[in-house]
């Protein structure tokens, strides 16, 4: 054997370190598998999760096992990929390491970036106790319980007042998240009234939808809008926009002169990036993306890449490319592919190129809408089509099937598989509206 073949077998395998597991990061990972390159995939949670089906475990249309999976499960059958359960707490480029909080240290030759976003609460953080988000199988819990409670609870109040308070539910941001939660809570509620109890009745409940901008769905073209607009509003949610959140607590939203008792108040009115921007050093853009090269590079850092959520990429007019699951699953093989190359000795000319497989949104029952750029599509057709999509893109052939099997018997029967509240949970809420109502009305 030659010296320099032998050389070229001792030199280490290049590392590339993959920092989240959502799409984007899963996309790269499951594209540099079973290489000649040492992957490590570190996350803050054990598992991956299919975030556009999270409002219906919200809503106890599914479980949290039937739309998550362990990330170790997901990327098992590549033996070159390391897992790690670990949170960042910074990035030092100079060494080529990141730093978790626990105090270890991860180097890299190559690093990603696919850490997501998280629920903007505009300065007011504080809100976050009352208005939980939907990014997380804990919120999404959470919300379940709210509404599940809120309706035993009512169930037992005398109170016309009181009752009404507790069967008013509100989503602030109308988005594809706010328009979702708002239709599956209008069926979830109406059916439950009329199905499962008896002293509550239909007139006791309301869901009220808030949106800052002149109308929901902004993404969308206004054609889809309106139709979404008409829809909820046919099933009973009550719309509103043009109006901001002045304040929010335990009880109450209040808007430009108007107060709004309510028993659950659930967060969709925008997102914003993980802090990369801070770990870095950087002056993050919009929503606190990290502006990107058109191979997805972090500006000043080529050996650095930032892609999904956390990444500020543009197209080739200059537009930000929006914060969705495809572009984010896009770029992630993208990235895969490039790297591989790199390490092989070439280079990848062509930038990334996101193509647009449709935005979608759920309205409710036999109602959702698509917009393909040119052409769109609205009701039941594209309900059908959302559904089918949706469960294609689940993890593997169980989840799909498991879900595709609740979804026909919940589509029949109009039951909810998952109604289950917490006994902690339920137990810590009746504890919080005791001392509530123990207060003087005016503390209240």
């Amino acid at each position: 054997m030659s010296q320099a073949h032998t050389h070229r077998a001792a030199e280490p395998r290049p590392r590339v370190v993959i920092v989240g597991a959502g799409f984007g990061g899963l996309a790269c990972a499951g594209g540099l598998g079973n290489t000649d390159i040492d992957v490590t995939v570190i996350d803050r949670r054990n598992h991956n999760l299919f975030q556009p089906l999270l409002y219906q475990v919200a809503t106890a249309a599914l479980s949290p096992a039937d739309i998550a999976e362990p990330v170790r499960r997901t990327l098992g059958r590549f033996r070159n990929i390391r897992v790690m359960l670990g949170e960042v707490d910074g990035i030092d480029p100079a060494q080529h390491r990141i730093a978790l909080k626990d105090g270890d240290f991860v180097a890299y030759d190559t690093l990603v970036i696919a850490t997501g976003s998280e629920y903007n609460y505009f300065g007011k953080d504080e809100w976050k106790a009352y208005a939980p988000g939907l990014k997380t199988i804990h919120e999404a819990r959470l919300i379940r319980h709210l509404l599940l409670a809120a309706f035993e609870r009512a169930e037992r109040i005398s109170d016309p007042v009181e009752r009404r308070r507790l069967l008013t539910f509100v989503i602030i941001g109308g988005g594809p998240t706010g328009v979702e939660m708002a239709g599956a809570i209008s069926e979830l509620a109406r059916h439950m009234i009329t199905r499962d109890f008896r002293t509550i009745g239909e007139s006791d409940f309301e869901v009220v939808l808030i949106e800052a901008a002149s109308r929901i769905l902004t993404a969308f073209p206004d054609k889809l809008a309106a139709y979404a607009h008409q829809y909820l509003n046919g099933i009973g949610v009550r719309i509103i926009t043009d109006r901001r959140v002045t304040a929010l607590d335990g009880r109450s939203v209040f808007l430009d002169g108007e107060r709004i008792d309510t028993g659950c108040v659930i967060w969709g009115a925008g997102v914003r990036a993980s802090p990369v921007a801070e770990w870095l050093g950087l002056a993050g853009g919009s929503q606190g993306r990290i502006p990107v090269e058109s191979d997805l590079s972090v500006k000043g850092y080529p050996d650095i890449y930032a892609i999904g959520d956390t990444a500020l990429a543009l197209d080739e007019h200059g537009a930000a490319l929006p914060a969705l699951a495809q572009v984010a699953k896009q770029q992630g093989v993208y990235l895969a592919r490039k790297i591989r190359k790199e390490f092989a000795g070439s280079r990848e000319a062509a930038p990334f190129r996101f193509h647009n497989r449709g935005n979608t949104a759920v309205i409710g029952r036999n109602a959702a809408i698509f917009d393909f750029g040119k052409w769109t599509l609205k009701g039941r057709l594209a309900w059908f089509l959302w559904a089918f999509v949706h469960v294609y893109l689940l993890i593997n052939f169980e989840k799909r099937l498991l879900v595709t099997v609740q979804w026909v018997s919940r589509y029949f029967t109009r039951q909810r598989g998952a109604r289950i509240i917490d006994e902690d949970h339920l137990r810590a809420g009746a504890e919080a509206a005791n001392a509530e109502a123990s207060k003087p009305r005016s503390e209240r």
